[in-house]
């Protein structure tokens, strides 16, 4: 049976070749996109929690603070789990560089989230160099780290002075100390770290803090030390999942619907090896029924075809994961760049599961000879004293 399914498949070597590479060509463009849409999760999750703590805890009052507390630190670090805690205070403002007519220098302004951090307690939960670079200068409770989009937006750099202004009217003025850049323009293009006492004093708010953020050793476990901790210290919780949860859910949604859309290239390819069995079939006719006449069995003939659809759809599968694999190598040493403002990563690198690719060549495969047990059971179905006559 073997022997006469490679005879069929290379009796038709053109047919055959081109449907080999249908089924390659479906393939490999099933795991390159699955493997470029993986990267953009990764990475947009990667970048962001660069810069996001695991879990936020705040305070449930109107006033969203909490007492500045000492104790309430040192319970949280020796909870399970925990790799370092750090007291935050949040606010927002306009941010703006000041005109200066001397030296030709107009005025630019924006928006800023701001947070007040002590920076060495930070340095242990957030993955930002630029806050221990910044160490200095917040020691002297007057510089400010700006995210890199909002300090191109401002026209600052390094050493420049900004200028703060709340809702209330109160304005506060700080030296850039320093930018930082995570790829993701969410927060590249609104962040800035300001010295937490600085912060405190003004926003009036001195002893008090917005909350506490913790860096666990797990993140995918944040919603449930977030539950956990939330009960047990009377905060509410806010894990980074809970905050991007929109942005998760579409590209949970993206990645399904690639799939989905790419696979039809998997399905129309296998049709094709279905086409190639039952012109097959058509042109052995007189041959499967000497085979019947001999003695082979409607299994054995079924056996055959089924085969050589196998055959096909094997080498294609092989052949495409290949390809997929090596164009996703590609484009891992060499990443496809993006516009930062409308993708929110400024890179789109590769990652490949070995899920995916287990998945998707056993999909291909079981499809190729799913397709062809239809020309198959057709050509078992001859009776051979009628082909003959």
């Amino acid at each position: 049976m073997p022997f006469l399914a490679r005879r069929h498949v290379r009796a038709r070597g053109l047919q055959s070749a081109l449907t080999v590479g249908g089924v390659a060509v479906g393939v490999a463009v099933l795991l390159v996109a699955l493997s470029l849409t993986n990267g953009f999760v990764d990475e947009l999750i990667g970048s962001t929690l660069r810069a996001t703590p695991h879990l936020a805890l705040q305070p449930w009052s109107a006033d969203g603070s909490l007492p500045a507390r000492d104790d309430t630190l040192a319970a949280l670090r020796d909870e399970p789990g925990v790799v370092a805690v750090a007291p935050f205070v949040a606010g927002q403002a306009l941010i703006a560089r000041r005109a200066d007519a001397t030296l030709g220098i107009s005025g630019r302004q924006g928006y800023a989230q701001l947070l007040g951090i002590d920076p060495e307690a930070h340095a242990r939960v957030l993955d930002l160099d630029a806050l221990s670079r910044a160490a200095p200068a917040f020691a002297r409770a007057d510089g400010i780290v700006l995210g890199a989009s909002l300090a191109a937006q401002l026209g600052v750099v390094e050493g420049d002075t900004v200028v703060l202004r709340e809702i209330g009217g109160r304005t506060l003025t700080l030296t850039v100390a320093g930018t930082f850049r995570v790829g993701n323009e969410l927060i590249d293009a609104v962040t800035a770290y300001v010295p937490l006492a600085r912060l405190q004093a003004y926003l009036d708010l001195e002893g008090r803090w917005s909350g506490v953020h913790v860096r666990l050793d797990d993140p995918t476990t944040a919603s449930a030390a977030g539950v956990r901790l939330g009960e047990r210290y009377g905060l509410r919780p806010t894990s980074w999942e809970r905050l991007f949860s929109g942005l998760l859910q579409q590209l949970r949604l993206q990645k399904a619907v690639i799939s989905v859309v790419v696979f039809l290239i998997v399905l129309v390819a296998a049709m094709g090896i279905a086409n190639v069995l039952v012109l097959a079939v058509a042109e052995k006719t007189g041959e499967i029924a000497v085979l019947r006449t001999l003695g082979a069995s409607a299994r054995q003939v079924v056996a055959i075809f089924t085969l050589e659809g196998a055959i096909l759809g094997g080498l294609g599968t092989v052949l495409g994961a290949g390809l997929g694999l090596a164009i996703a190598t590609y484009f891992r040493v060499q990443p496809y760049p993006l516009p930062g403002d409308l993708y929110f990563i400024t890179q789109l690198p590769v990652a490949v599961q070995v899920w995916d690719v287990a998945w998707v060549c056993g999909v291909s495969f079981a499809t190729s000879v799913i397709a062809s047990l239809v020309p198959a059971r057709r050509a078992a179905s001859l009776r051979p004293a009628e082909v003959l006559r």
